[in-house]
């Protein structure tokens, strides 16, 4: 799936689980130098989790890489539960780890809603981020959540009827409301469809052109459960975020330099968002990707994103 611009493949050095509230259990990982540059890898979603070809953005030699499987997705418990599963939930999340681990502060990393979260995180906890890698920004906003609900179908009708078409007519006026009480549903029988639905047709519109292994990454009842699921949740409850707070409070970022990078043909999260970021944060290098829609799967924010890590070496 990726190109030869990435590194090559890596196992852990160590992993664990957090015990955390509400009976959550957070896995974590670490991989790479343990002496090395902190970095903290965080994935999009909400609920899509980490895998294996996530630790291979970053020089081993160089970085000491964190990956964790946010709240009720991957390799962390309950699988899918939305107890107390919310934006500063995660956040705590991040300090407790960082905590444990003994880390004074690190580059934060994170693609699409882990952009969002890098992005909270950053503004609560500044003097604890010392750069930030962005790709595919989403901001949270309603206008955002808005696009993804009924608006990505003016690109991929047809995938975006096949979508709308599995709620009843009653309630395709508001697909949101319609797919979160499926999803939310005790009965497999009826969230496992729709959670097939959900994540097939985000995985389509994830790429500038087509490509098989992204959309077979979610064909596993689990994973889509959980992406479609924690997704529907963010989104019904607005990220947990105050309309416009991360474009708000980029003020923060004030000193914390970074990079984002953005597909110019991301139909998922439009390049707009990114693009306002970049203004509201002068500290930040803006690299608009030609050819490449929204996943990093893409192969030129694959090599952006290396490239981006690689020069975040002089940080040191």
């Amino acid at each position: 799936m990726f190109r030869k611009e990435l590194y090559p493949s890596i196992d852990p050095y160590e992993q664990g689980v957090m015990e955390r509230d509400s009976g959550h259990k957070v896995y974590w990982e670490q991989v790479g130098n343990p002496k090395g540059q902190p970095v903290v890898f965080l994935h999009g979603g909400p609920g899509a989790g980490c895998s294996p070809s996530h630790r291979r953005f970053f020089d081993p030699d160089h970085y000491r890489i964190l990956l964790l499987d946010q709240r009720g997705c991957g390799r962390s418990g309950p699988t899918g539960s939305l107890e107390n599963n919310t934006t500063q939930a995660l956040i705590g999340d991040l300090e407790a780890l960082r905590e444990q681990l003994g880390i004074e502060s690190w580059i934060v990393f994170g693609g699409s809603w882990g952009s969002t979260l890098a992005l909270a995180y950053a503004e609560t906890h500044p003097d604890r981020t010392d750069s930030l890698v962005l790709r595919g920004v989403f901001l949270g906003s309603d206008a955002e959540i808005h696009w993804f609900m009924h608006h990505m179908g003016a690109f991929f009708p047809q995938e975006y009827d096949h979508f709308r078409q599995h709620l009843s007519e009653g309630d395709q006026g508001d697909l949101l409301s319609g797919f979160y009480d499926l999803l939310c549903s005790d009965d497999p029988a009826i969230h496992g469809p729709a959670a097939e639905v959900w994540a097939k047709f985000e995985a389509q519109c994830s790429t500038l052109l087509p490509n098989r292994d992204v959309v077979k990454e979610l064909d596993n009842k689990d994973a889509a459960l959980t992406l479609a699921r924690l997704e529907a949740h963010y989104f019904v409850n607005r990220m947990f975020l105050d309309e416009g707070q991360l474009l708000r409070d980029a003020g923060k970022l004030a000193g914390i330099p970074g990079v984002i990078v953005q597909g110019r043909y991301d139909v998922i999260c439009p390049p707009q968002a990114a693009y306002k970021l970049s203004l509201a944060w002068p500290e930040s290098e803006l690299i608009m990707v030609p050819d490449a829609g929204h996943s990093a799967t893409e192969p030129g924010i694959a090599a952006a994103l290396v490239a981006s890590m690689e020069q975040l070496k002089t940080l040191v």
